[in-house]
Formats: C-alpha cells, sequence, structure tokens
C-alpha cells in the first residue's frame, strides 16, 4: 500500500517499479484456477455470497456480470450485509481478499472493469440507461472503497507497458475510469497522492491520460496541490504541457499560482507546436482576469506568430502538387495544420464572446500600437472576428479601424496577407464581413472609404462562388445607392475585379445589367466605368454567352442617344464611345484562327457603324459634338483601335475639321461684315505673303452669339452644315491624336501651331469700361476660346523635338499667359458673364451659356491647302504685355497686391481695382493641360535680368522658359498631383458637393493611374530640381547685391513676386510628390528609390546600388540646403513639411533636432516683403501654426521652449511698441499672439497627456522625475494663464478655457495619483506644486466671473464643464490629504467673484440672479504654517447646485 506522504521521485519510480515486478513473478508462480467459459461463478467464499445476496451474479469468460436489482439497491444491501455480518469488522476484510484472489484471473478483472448487464425479467420502472461495473459500484461503498483503490492502485503496474489487447481494451485506461466521477472520496489526499506517483513513472501515453483524468478523479479541495505538481511537471517535462494545461484550465487554482503557470507557458509559446497551440492558448486566456487582462493580451499577440506555422491556400495547393509526386501524405498535413488554425480560432471565438474583459484588452491592445511595422495579420484578423462575435464592440472596433486606417498603419498588404493566410477563418466570419465593409464605405474619408472597397475585393478573390456572389450583390446595391462616394468606390471594385478575375464576375453579370435601370442617378464618370465594366464582361474573349448583355447595352445606347435632353445624349454618347474601345479591344486580340480576318473585318464594320450613329446623333448640339471628340480622342489616346478604323476616321475628320473651321487668310473677311474690325493674330509665321491659312473664329462666334443682335443675317442653304466655335478645341484634339497614332507625328498639321486666328483687337486699355455688357460678353467668349485653342495646340506640340518647334510652343506659352491677364481685367468689368463650357462630360448644362443654333457655314474645297503647307505669318498682330504674376487664388491674389510698393501701387491702382478677379474660380472653363505638357519643363528659365531695355538678347535663340510661363506650369502641375497624388488620409469626401464636382476639369488625367502620375513626375524631378537650384541662385544672387535687405532698391517687386510663386510651387510639387501613400507599397519602392537618387545625386554621384538610408540622408541633406534661400515664411514651411516627410521614411534621430533647429530658425527670422511690410495675414498665421507646432513636437524639452517664448519673448513684445515684434521671436507679434498662446497651450497640455501616470511601484528616482516634471509643466501652464491678464481678447479667453479644463483634467488623471503616495517623501515639493497651480485654478475661476458678466455664449460654453472640473479637483485634493492622514488640514472658506484683473465684481447682485451673490469655495490647507495666511496653497472655486443650474440657464 502507498504511503500517505509523497515519495521522492527516485523512491517512487524505484519501489514502484519492484512492486511491478514482484506482482509480475508471484502471479507466474501462482496456479491459475481454470473456470469454465461463460458460466456462473459458484463458491462458498463470502466474496461471492455477499454479491449474489446484494444482487450481483458473477460470469466468466465473455460474459457480463449480472445485475438483478437497481445500482443504488445493490449498493444500499451490500452495504448492510457488510454491515450486519456476525463477524463484521472482519467481514470486509474477508470481502476484500475474496476481490483480490478473484481478479488474479485476467478475465474476470477484465469482467468487474466492464459495466454489469441487468436482468431483463427484474427490469423496473427505475431502470438506468446506462450500468456500472462492479469495481465502480463498489468504490461507492464507504467501507470499501479505499480498499478497492488499494486494489486497483495495486494491479495497474501490472498492464503498465501493456498495449491494446486483442478485445480492443486499454485495460490502464479502463482502471482509471473506475475513479471517475465518484460520489463520494474517503480519502482524496491518498488518491492524489497516489495518482501523483504513478503519473512519475508512467509511460507517456498513461501519463497524459492520467493528467487528462485528473479534473474528473479529485476533489475541489485537492486543485491547489495538484495544481502545484502538475505546475512543477511542466517545467521538467515539455511534452505534456498540452495536458497539464488542459487540466489546470478545469481547475480553481490560486491566482499567483495561476499567474506563473502563465508567464512560464508564455515564455514557451514561441517554441510550441501548431497542434498543442489550441490548448494552450485555452489556458492563456481562461486564466485571465481583468486586471491583467490588457498585459496577457498585449504580450500573447506579440508572441502568437502564426504566419510562419502555415501556408496561405495558393502555397499549399501549389506545394502539395509537388509533393504529391514523392509523399502522398503531404496533403493530410496541410489538412491538419489548416484543422488545427479553425480549432485555434474556435477558442478564441469562444474566449471574446463570453468574456468581455478579454474582447475589450484584445481591442484596447491594437489601439496601443502607435506604429506600421509593429501591426501584425493577427490584429486584423482579431478584430474581424470580434466584431463578428460581439455586438457590443461593433462600434469600438469601427472607429478604431478608421483611426488606424486614417493613420495609415493598416495598409493593403496587411489586409491582403490576412484573406490569403486565414481564408477559412474568415469564411466563418463573411456576414460581418461584408457588414464592415458596407459600414466604412459610408465614411467621409477617402482613406476609409478605400479600406472598406478592399474589404470587398479580398473577400471576393479569396471566397467561392456563392461568397462572390453575395460581394457582387452589395457592390451594386451600393452603385445603386445615389451616394456619390459609394457609387465611385463600388464601380473602383467592380472595374478592377474585371480586370483580375473576369471569368468569375461573368457568372454574375446579370446583376450587374440591373444598373443600366439607374442611370440617371450616375454622373459622367461613373458612366463611364459602368460601361467599361458591361463591355468586359460582353465582348471579351469567352463572350458567347453574353450577348444578352451586348443587346441590352445596345438598346440602352439607341434610346439615349435619339434623345433631345443633353443628359440622356451623354449617356448614349459615353456608353456607346467605351464599348467601340472593348470592341475593338477584343477585334485586336482575337488569335491567328482561319476566321480572325473575317472576325476582325465584321466587328470593324461594327465598330464604324456605330461611331456614325453617335456622330448623326450628336451634330446638331454643339455640346454633343464636343463631348463625342473628347471621348472618342481618349479612346484613341488609349490606343485601342484598329488601323483600319483609324483610317476611316482621319479622312473624315481631316476633311470635315477644314470645312469647318479652316479658311484661306486671303479672303479676309470684309469690315463691313462684321461690327469689329476682324484681324488675323498670334500668327507665328514670318512670311508675308497672304496665301496661308486662318482659324476662322470671330466670325463663327459672332455668327453664334451675336448674330440676330448685331444685324448679321445669316442663312441656312441645304448644302450647309452647322458649325460651333465650342468644338474647335475638342475637334482639335481628336484631329491631331488620330493624325498621330496613324503616321507617328504631327508634320502633316504643323500648320496649325503657328497659324493666325481670325480675331479683333483685344487689349483696349482705358476703352474698356466703355463697351456694352454684351461687347464685353463677347469678348470674354473670344478669349476663352483663343486661350482653350491655344492649350490644345500647346497640347499637341509640346513633345515635338526642333528648336524651332519648341520655340513655338514657348511662344504659345507666352501667348496664354498674356492672354488670360487680359482676360482678368475683362472678367474683373462683367460679373455676369457665363463663360462657354470647355468640359463636356457634365451631368446638365444648367449654368452654362444659353443654348443658341449653330451657325451655318458653307463647305468648301480647299483641297489644294494642306493644312501642313506653307507657313503664314499673322497682320503684325503680335502684342507685348509686361509679364506678371498669373493669380493662383484668393488669398494669394490678396497678398501680391499687398508686396506692392507704393509708388507702383498708385501707379497701377486702376488695373488691380479692375483684375481683382482670380481665374482659379474659372479652371473648369479652360482646357485640361495633358501630363507631356511639362516635358517643356526641361527648358531653362530667362529672367527678365538677362534681356536688354528692348527685351532683346542673344539667349532668345535657345529655346527658354519665362518666369510667367514656368509659374503657369507650375501651377496647373500642382493641381494636378493635388488632385491624383495627396495623401488619403487628409482627403475628405463631402457629400453635399454637386456630383463630380472633385474631378472637374481632370477628366484626362483621371484616364491615368496614381503609379502613371507619380511615375512621370519621378522623370520631371531632374528639370524640376534645376529650376528649384535656379530660383535658390537667384535670391541667393539678390539677397548678395542687396545686402541681404529683401526691400532694398534693386529688387524688382513684380520679378520677386514671380519667382517667389515658383519656388513656392516647386516645394510643394516635391512636398505632395513624397507624401504619396503609394510610396509605403512594396511594388512602388522602386520608384522612390529612383526618386530619392535623383536627389541624392544632386550633390554628388553616388552608387547605383545604395542604401535606401544613404539615398534619404543624402536627399535630406540636399533639400537642408536650400534653407538660406527661402523668399517668403510659406516656402519655409513648405520647405520644413518636405523635410519632415523624408525623415519620416528614415529611421534617423539625428534629423529630429535639425528640423528642430531649421523650425527655431524660421521662428526666429525677420520675414518682410519686397514693400518694406512684415509678412501678415490669415494665411500666416495658418503656416505659423503648423511651423511652431513642427518646432514644439521635435524639440528635447517641450516646457523649457515654451517657459522660454512665454516667459521671455512675450515681456518682449509687452513691453515694445503697438507695432513691434518680440526681440527673441521676430515672428511674435501682437497679431500672432493668439496663434502662439494656442500652440502652447495644446502642446503643454498634450505633453503632460502624454506622460504616463506614476504607480507606487516605480522607483524612488522615478518618482522625482515625475514629479520634476509636472512641477516645470504647472509652472508654465500659470505662466500662460497670467497672459490673459495682459491679452485679455475674446480668442484668448476661449483657448485659455478650453486647454485650461483640459489640463486640469489631465493633472487629476495623471499627477494626483503620483501625488498620493510622494506627498510623506516629497512634502515641500508636493506643497509647492500645488501652490502654484492654485494660482491658475483661482485664475481660471476669475475668467468663468469674467464669461458670466459679459454673457458672451462663445465662452460662457466652457465654464460650467470647466466648473465641474475645479470642483473635483478640489476634493480630490481632499482624498489625497485624508489617504496621508492629513484630514484636519481642511476648512471651508468664502471667496468673492473677481475680474480678470483680481478686482471684486461688484455688479453681480444687479446683473445675476439671487441665487448667484455669494459663492463657496473649499479651501485646503496643506500644512498648519499656512492656515494663517490669506489665501491657501489649494483653493479652488465650487458652486452651489444652485448656482450651476443659474449657469445652464445663462
Amino acid at each position: 500500500m502507498f504511503g500517505k506522504r509523497r515519495l521522492s521521485r527516485l523512491e517512487d519510480r524505484k519501489s514502484l517499479t519492484e512492486d511491478c515486478s514482484t506482482k509480475k513473478n508471484e502471479s507466474n508462480k501462482k496456479p491459475r484456477r481454470s473456470l469454465a467459459q461463460d458460466e456462473v461463478v459458484e463458491n462458498d467464499s463470502a466474496f461471492v455470497k455477499l454479491l449474489k445476496t446484494a444482487g450481483v451474479t458473477l460470469k466468466t469468460g465473455e460474459k457480463q456480470n449480472q445485475l438483478a436489482v437497481d445500482q443504488a439497491i445493490f449498493q444500499k444491501k451490500l452495504s448492510q450485509a457488510l454491515r450486519k455480518h456476525s463477524s463484521y469488522p472482519k467481514a470486509v476484510e474477508e470481502f476484500i481478499s475474496g476481490l483480490e484472489s478473484y481478479i488474479e484471473d485476467r478475465d474476470c478483472f477484465r469482467n468487474c472493469l466492464l459495466s454489469c448487464e441487468r436482468l431483463q425479467e427484474e427490469e423496473t420502472s427505475m431502470a438506468t440507461p446506462y450500468y456500472k461495473s462492479l469495481i465502480k459500484l463498489l468504490l461507492g461503498i464507504d467501507n470499501l472503497q479505499p480498499a478497492v483503490i488499494r486494489i486497483l492502485f495495486e494491479k495497474l503496474p501490472e498492464f503498465l507497458y501493456e498495449s491494446v489487447n486483442n478485445d480492443g481494451l486499454n485495460m490502464p485506461r479502463l482502471i482509471i475510469n473506475q475513479l471517475k466521477w465518484l460520489d463520494r472520496i474517503i480519502d482524496g489526499k491518498d488518491l492524489t497522492t497516489k495518482i501523483l506517483q504513478l503519473i512519475s513513472i508512467a509511460p507517456l501515453t498513461l501519463q497524459h491520460d492520467l493528467i487528462t483524468s485528473l479534473p474528473e478523479i479529485i476533489g475541489d479541495s485537492q486543485h491547489g496541490d495538484v495544481a502545484r505538481e502538475l505546475s512543477d511537471l511542466l517545467m521538467t517535462n515539455t511534452t505534456l504541457t498540452v495536458p497539464i494545461l488542459d487540466v489546470l484550465s478545469s481547475l480553481r487554482l490560486d491566482p499567483k499560482l495561476l499567474s506563473k503557470v502563465r508567464h512560464l507557458v508564455m515564455a514557451k509559446l514561441s517554441a510550441v507546436t501548431l497542434d498543442n497551440l489550441p490548448v494552450i492558448i485555452k489556458f492563456i486566456l481562461h486564466a485571465v482576469t481583468v486586471t491583467d487582462a490588457l498585459e496577457v493580451i498585449s504580450e500573447l499577440r506579440k508572441k502568437l506568430d502564426l504566419e510562419h506555422c502555415i501556408l496561405p491556400p495558393q502555397l499549399q495547393t501549389s506545394q502539395s502538387k509537388l509533393k504529391s509526386k514523392s509523399q502522398v501524405s503531404s496533403g493530410n498535413q496541410e489538412n491538419s495544420d489548416q484543422d488545427c488554425v479553425s480549432l485555434l480560432f474556435d477558442v478564441i471565438k469562444s474566449a471574446v464572446r463570453y468574456e468581455r474583459a478579454i474582447s475589450e484588452a484584445w481591442i484596447k491592445a491594437i489601439e496601443n500600437i502607435d506604429s506600421v511595422s509593429d501591426h501584425k495579420v493577427l490584429d486584423l484578423l482579431m478584430l474581424l472576428i470580434i466584431y463578428s462575435v460581439n455586438t457590443q464592440s461593433k462600434k469600438c472596433i469601427e472607429r478604431l479601424l478608421r483611426n488606424k486606417v486614417q493613420s495609415g498603419f493598416i495598409p493593403e498588404q496587411l489586409l491582403q496577407s490576412t484573406f490569403y493566410t486565414y481564408t477559412s477563418v474568415l469564411r466563418d466570419v463573411f456576414p460581418s464581413i461584408l457588414s464592415l465593409a458596407q459600414s466604412l464605405l459610408h465614411s467621409t474619408d477617402q482613406s476609409v472609404i478605400s479600406f472598406g472597397s478592399l474589404l470587398y475585393k479580398y473577400a471576393f478573390m479569396s471566397f467561392d462562388t456563392y461568397y462572390q456572389q453575395e460581394v457582387i450583390g452589395a457592390l451594386v446595391t451600393h452603385v445603386c445607392s445615389g451616394n456619390d462616394a459609394e457609387v465611385d468606390i463600388a464601380l473602383e471594385v467592380l472595374s478592377e475585379l474585371v480586370v483580375l478575375n473576369l471569368s468569375a464576375v461573368r457568372l454574375y453579370a446579370v446583376f450587374v445589367k440591373g444598373i443600366l435601370d439607374y442611370l440617371d442617378n450616375l454622373t459622367p464618370s461613373q458612366i463611364r466605368k459602368l460601361f467599361y465594366i458591361l463591355s468586359m464582361l460582353a465582348f471579351s474573349k469567352g463572350h458567347e454567352d453574353s450577348s444578352h448583355i451586348q443587346d441590352d447595352m445596345y438598346l440602352v445606347i439607341r434610346k439615349q442617344l435619339s434623345s433631345t435632353v443633353f443628359k440622356y445624349k451623354l449617356i448614349g454618347i459615353i456608353g456607346a464611345i467605351t464599348m467601340v474601345g472593348s470592341m475593338a479591344a477584343d477585334s485586336d486580340t482575337s488569335g491567328p484562327a482561319p476566321d480572325g480576318a473575317e472576325l476582325s473585318s465584321e466587328r470593324c464594320k461594327q465598330v464604324t457603324s456605330l461611331l456614325q450613329l453617335v456622330h448623326s446623333c450628336s451634330e446638331q448640339s454643339p455640346q454633343a459634338s464636343a463631348l463625342y471628340y473628347d471621348e472618342f480622342a481618349n479612346l484613341i489616346a488609349k490606343g485601342k483601335l484598329p488601323p483600319r478604323t483609324l483610317e476611316w476616321i482621319e479622312q473624315t475628320i481631316c476633311n470635315d475639321f477644314q470645312d469647318a473651321f479652316v479658311v484661306d487668310l486671303s479672303a479676309l473677311p470684309k469690315v463691313s461684315d462684321y461690327p469689329f474690325p476682324v484681324k488675323a493674330l498670334y500668327g507665328l509665321d514670318e512670311d508675308d505673303s497672304q496665301d496661308g491659312i486662318a482659324i476662322n473664329l470671330l466670325p463663327l462666334l459672332l455668327h453664334q452669339d451675336l448674330g440676330s443682335d448685331m444685324g448679321v443675317m445669316t442663312s441656312r442653304d441645304q448644302d450647309q452644315k452647322l458649325v460651333s466655335p465650342v468644338c474647335l478645341s475638342p475637334y482639335f484634339r481628336l484631329l491631331r491624336l488620330c493624325v498621330e497614332k496613324q503616321h507617328g507625328d504631327l508634320e502633316e498639321i504643323d500648320g496649325l501651331l503657328d497659324c493666325p486666328l481670325y480675331l479683333t483687337d483685344l487689349d483696349l486699355g482705358e476703352k474698356l469700361g466703355s463697351l456694352s455688357v454684351q461687347e464685353r460678353s463677347f469678348r470674354c467668349s473670344l478669349l476663352f476660346l483663343v486661350i482653350n485653342w491655344f492649350r490644345e495646340v500647346v497640347n499637341a506640340f509640346c513633345q515635338q523635338k526642333s528648336a524651332e518647334m519648341k520655340g513655338k510652343v514657348l511662344i504659345r506659352l507666352r501667348h496664354i499667359t498674356e492672354l488670360q491677364m487680359l482676360l482678368e481685367k475683362y472678367l474683373a468689368v462683367t460679373p455676369d458673364y457665363v463663360p462657354l463650357l470647355a468640359n463636356f462630360d457634365l451631368e446638365t448644362l444648367d449654368g452654362g451659356p444659353h443654348s443658341s443654333a449653330a451657325v451655318p457655314v458653307k463647305n468648301k474645297k480647299k483641297g489644294e491647302k494642306a493644312l501642313g503647307g506653307r507657313k503664314r505669318k499673322a497682320d503684325g498682330g503680335k502684342s507685348s504685355s509686361p509679364e506678371r504674376l498669373s493669380k493662383e487664388d484668393g488669398s494669394e491674389c490678396e497678398h501680391s497686391q499687398s508686396d506692392k510698393s507704393q509708388l507702383e501701387k498708385e501707379v497701377t491702382e486702376k488695373e488691380e481695382e479692375k483684375a481683382s478677379v482670380s481665374l482659379q474660380n474659372y479652371t473648369t472653363f479652360f482646357r485640361e493641360l495633358d501630363l507631356e505638357v511639362f516635358s517643356i519643363l526641361q527648358c531653362g528659365l530667362l529672367t527678365k535680368s538677362l534681356l536688354d531695355t528692348e527685351m532683346h538678347t542673344e539667349a532668345t535663340e535657345v529655346v527658354q522658359l519665362g518666369p510667367p510661363e514656368l509659374l503657369f506650369l507650375l501651377n496647373d502641375l500642382s493641381q494636378k498631383l493635388e488632385n491624383m497624388l495627396v495623401p488619403t488620409a487628409t482627403k475628405r469626401i463631402f457629400f453635399l458637393k454637386n456630383k463630380g464636382s472633385r474631378n472637374l476639369g481632370f477628366s484626362h488625367l483621371h484616364q491615368r493611374s496614381a503609379q502613371e502620375v507619380a511615375h512621370y513626375l519621378v522623370l520631371l524631378l531632374t528639370p524640376l530640381c534645376n529650376h528649384l537650384e535656379n530660383m535658390h541662385n537667384y535670391f541667393q544672387c539678390l539677397a548678395t547685391e542687396n545686402h541681404g535687405v529683401m526691400d532694398g532698391p534693386g529688387v524688382k517687386i513684380q520679378e520677386h513676386q514671380i519667382m517667389s510663386s515658383c519656388y513656392q510651387r516647386l516645394l510643394q510639387i516635391f512636398l505632395t510628390l513624397f507624401s504619396w501613400g503609394g510610396f509605403s507599397q512594396a511594388e512602388n519602392r522602386n520608384l522612390m528609390l529612383a526618386a530619392l537618387k535623383v536627389l541624392a545625386n544632386r550633390l554628388k554621384q553616388g552608387d547605383q546600388g545604395a542604401p535606401l538610408a544613404e539615398l534619404l540622408g543624402q536627399s535630406f541633406h540636399y533639400l537642408q540646403n536650400f534653407h538660406h534661400s527661402v523668399p517668403s515664411f510659406q516656402c519655409a514651411v513648405y520647405l520644413i513639411r518636405l523635410l519632415i516627410v523624408i525623415s519620416e521614411k528614415s529611421a534617423a534621430s539625428q534629423n529630429k533636432k535639425k528640423l528642430a533647429s531649421l523650425a527655431r530658425q524660421f521662428l526666429c527670422q525677420v520675414w518682410v516683403q519686397p514693400n518694406g511690410e512684415r509678412e501678415k495675414g490669415s494665411s500666416f498665421n495658418d503656416h505659423l501654426h503648423t511651423l511652431l507646432c513642427i518646432y514644439l513636437e521635435r524639440a528635447d524639452s517641450v516646457l523649457k521652449l515654451i517657459e522660454e517664448i512665454a516667459g521671455t519673448g512675450v515681456p518682449e513684445l509687452i513691453k515694445s511698441s503697438k507695432d513691434a515684434a518680440s526681440s527673441s521671436f521676430p515672428t511674435l507679434t501682437r497679431q500672432t499672439f493668439l496663434v502662439f498662446f494656442r500652440v502652447m497651450m495644446a502642446e503643454l497640455e498634450k505633453s503632460v497627456r502624454n506622460l504616463q501616470a506614476g504607480t507606487a511601484a516605480d522607483s524612488p528616482k522615478v518618482h522625482e522625475e515625475k514629479l520634476l516634471y509636472w512641477s516645470m509643466a504647472v509652472r508654465d501652464f500659470n505662466i500662460l494663464i497670467n497672459l490673459v491678464k495682459v491679452f485679455d481678447s475674446r480668442p484668448v479667453l476661449n483657448v485659455c478655457l478650453k486647454y485650461g479644463r483640459l489640463f486640469v483634467e489631465t493633472f487629476l488623471k495623471q499627477c494626483m495619483p503620483l501625488l498620493d503616495f510622494s506627498f510623506r517623501k516629497h512634502r515641500e515639493d508636493v506643497l509647492s506644486l500645488l501652490k502654484t497651480f492654485q494660482l491658475s485654478t483661482r485664475q481660471l475661476h476669475h475668467m468663468c466671473g469674467h464669461s458670466k458678466i459679459h454673457q458672451d455664449m462663445s465662452l460662457t460654453n466652457h465654464v460650467p464643464l470647466l466648473k465641474k472640473t475645479l470642483e473635483l479637483f478640489v476634493y480630490r485634493v481632499k482624498a489625497m490629504l485624508i489617504l496621508n492622514n492629513c484630514q484636519e488640514a481642511f476648512w471651508l472658506g468664502n471667496l468673492k467673484n473677481r475680474d480678470l484683473q483680481g478686482e471684486e465684481i461688484l455688479s453681480q447682485q444687479s446683473q445675476e440672479s439671487s441665487g448667484d451673490e455669494n459663492q463657496k469655495e473649499v479651501t485646503s490647507q496643506l500644512s498648519k504654517q499656512q492656515e494663517t495666511e490669506e489665501g491657501s496653497a489649494d483653493e479652488a472655486s465650487v458652486g452651489e447646485n444652485e448656482e450651476d443650474g443659474n449657469e445652464s440657464d445663462d
């Protein structure tokens, strides 16, 4: 019999081994009695008699023991028979001895371990479906249980190393099962000891069974002992980790022991196999408490790395094919891994569903991650799982995801890895994924909407047919919702899915086709996307079963084209052209089959007939025709038309264009026919002959707009064709693209570059005001048409290689800048003018020019005059205007006007009054410049200083840009990049905007992807760097010539303004490029490296394979060199923002100090305009706010800097004169004080909020450091609050009340716990801190009184919350005193209301209700020495309930 005290491991193993061998030998020596098979055991032993009396008949062989009575009755009868036996208690020993003798036979022992058989004739209504074994029935009898347990443990070693018998029974497991679920255990400690001793020497399989059976065997009182023994075993035997943890999860454990085991398991987590992981995670989550949940989950998510344990389905498929050739079992292993993963996440799902603390801790742990690299696939997967199983956390997870996505912490690569790695897990939460995606698409932030679209995309790509159908249905629902942002992103996803997996999307084409019923609600760009999707589904390869889509598309297009309403005709035109593109693309990709030629020929006929249909249906409407030309041109630009179709288009378009817009230069219109003198202007041909060509612009416009009013009679003959000048630019774009695609160059139409236009004198000077409104409107229309013509000409010929052609293109650019300045003058005196449309993909023509009949023009045959023929010259119509700055926006217009000198203001006062209109508001009425135009930036820069007095120099023979033309190109490029590459986290969508307004004027640009635009800009970086260096050199030379004086006599104000604007735009372009979020994607890494190499090579030619860190460092150094020459504060801010973007891509810490130093240099610099005035205004204040935030965020000590500015800079400002500035910080003036004050208050509050609250477990040194930090923060807060006594304007008070409350709240949360346990050791420091803070809270109370007296709603809105916070502060200090046994130092007193200057408010009774006459004051006296002082160190105002109620009514 085992002893009750636990043996040592060695004694254990020796004793049990000896016992086992002894028993075996004895059993071999004893002669076995041969029992007859399948017979009833009959003998005179007390064991057999007592069993038979109680109701059990023993059987031999394969037969089960028979139970004649109910189990409980048997136990009762046997127990009574033993107790009433004449030889009791010896009868018990005889019974046990008989049992031992009986079970010496293996078959008998087996029968005793198996369940008994109930005799049917004895069946009663109380029968149970399960009958226990004889041994288990005996264990239920108290006076037999200890002996039976002893016998079982003595018999068990005989079977330790036996495998499963022939009859399929595992004897050790059968013996262990007898001990499970006993109703009562007489000696639980002894039983536990025996089991643990047996575990120590049993083989691994039996150890596993014994351990997992422990919760079903031992009683609750033994849980602690068992847990300690198992934890010790866990440290020595890692192979038993899983069963041990499985058991520990079912036991009631001591928290300290639980924490110990959890730490032990967590340390081994990274080495655990995937099979064992579910049990281990189950234990860890089971061991979590509310207090340590966050700590445990944070550590778990760091240690749990499943990506290296399992393969994505795609890799599994490919590897299983390779392995199947040599190893058949590879597929089973992969399936097992997936099963383990599914089981693991089932465990996690169960935990987060039923344990709120775990789900909240997991969300909080993910929320606390503040680095992109620290986010794991598991984080995103857990958010999706919690979102699906915990409805209470849905809003919280949506908010968390929005914040993470907006911050750029969840890139697309992470989402893709999540779907591809955990497809089986995500399939179970698919409905929640759709719900989350739908919710995110309702956001107003573009980055969040894009993330929602990615959920749809990867759900479709990862799941099978049923789930794909649900995704398509959800996307179609978004398209039909009418919400502009949802429609855009849903169509974008559908387009991408069509490209990625056309065959899968085609299965659900009927759903997509249903969108045709909702065309009225779609914008032109959306219609274009929809028809692209449908065309791909209908006309791509394998479309034999898509004829129904083709038929529906044809019906819709014909119906829309036949409509007289422009909106519906627009749908037809866009749909038809999009369908032509898909049809042509399909014919191009047709294989070289024998019938391929016939198919291509038939398809070309279909394309041609459809184009003819569109042409005939749109020719009666100028706007429809222009839209048709533009859409057609975009299609040709993509190269989607076959050569045969291009030939037909060229012949038709070329002839029609000549007939409509080109006339002989010799046939000058008669002056008598028109109210204006018609002249051929802006010709570039040096030949004086008059046999060239000209663009017949003015006569066409005059006939269209002013024919009836001017008395010009027009007639329509049968051979006349309707033409509108509105179609001139779109028609030319179509013509030149067709010629370029067909011939590879523009030689056939190069005569249109330098040919003049029929116009009239436009620059009338002082006579402009004497014109009638109708004449001014006509000339405005003429100017818009001329500018748009020149824009399209520049688009067409910008890539010509010859110097002559480049020079002409630059001249056209100069014409554009001159005409735009002239147009500003016209628009200033024609306020009600509505320009002609230049972009026609609009939903409606409302707000456009009035509809008028097109002008009939007789067809003329000019076959002998090729458009590319002789080069002609205009009739001396070149107008030379001084170069001026094109207005960028309203604020810059105002800024540029203030920059002029007083003398120039007087000279140009009238001009400035007239030219106060900015063309920024008219961008949609100008033709869009192509990206290729910016290749002109490769030309050098020609400034005024290089020209002589007659504007002639040898340098003009070299193709060079002038500053106005450079600024014009940079402005346009900046707008394009802002539209395409702006960081998605900062671009927001406003649903109340007009549909399509965001992309209006960027139709051609949006035919390209953001990657294409970024790639093109990287190619332009070298010329852009050249221009940036030219600007740097220009201002460096200017500063040298004027000895650093910006307003010196040698400074040309107008030129300075243009060059400064160019400098700003260049920095802005660089900033937009390097801020592009696409650089964070792996596929764009090489593009970013190429961009950085361009900057790095400007310093020195480095190694082509230089690492990223080196390139970033050299790029930073290169850009930093420009800080010496920045001409304006706005340029300085753009430069430092650019440097920040570069430094954020690098891990170098030294850049932080450089940025802080540079920001301080800019803040301490005097920014003077060329006219001698300081820079100021709202724009300057905004940029000052940005720069000051940059400076304080990157400074080593924010508190010292705030104290320096508030304690040194502001007093200098107070002592200076009214218009002066601080000598330490020249940017600090009375106008900018509010900016400085707001930033300092915000950064002060932010700095203390980010400081971790102190705990009693921290070291004394940490306590002292935090106490010192809070002392400095409170001192700074007091300095800032007291500035209100001098600067008492309403905005300053508003900032003070807002951030004052936030600071006090942070003080209560972060500082008061520190003071609780620091009060005894640092009593004087705590007293000093609270005394200083009390001065600030008292001043805040005075501000509340001031706000109430003046009844300023913007201020009084802050008062209730602030007073509540001040009240909390008082009682929190009282709690701290009680905690430190100083409660006697707390007493009450009265405090009078005072104003900002500390004067008592005497008129309070007359102005306020009687409930506000007196105000209670809770005063805390922190030391006995301070009790006699007039004011206490911890005094704060707390109003009565009545007062708070009156305040809320005010």
